[in-house]
């Protein structure tokens, strides 16, 4: 199972909210909506959040085994 509990600690850490990501980043609502059911997300928008967080793929995505 897919997990973005990762990504919403980082946000926090960094100071970026949802807001932030859709009315600055430019990321759509309809991705932020899939983030918080943990449905999938593309490579692209993977690259996209890294790079807006300055962070790792694993600072925003985790594995858990069901």
């Amino acid at each position: 199972m897919i997990s973005y509990e990762p990504l919403w600690r980082t946000m926090k850490e960094k100071g970026v909210t949802k807001y932030t990501l859709i009315y600055k980043k430019g990321f759509s609502a309809y991705t932020i909506t899939n983030l918080k059911r943990n449905k999938s997300i593309t490579m692209n928008t993977l690259e996209r959040l890294c790079k807006v967080l300055e962070c790792t793929p694993n600072d925003i995505i985790e594995f858990i085994d069901e």
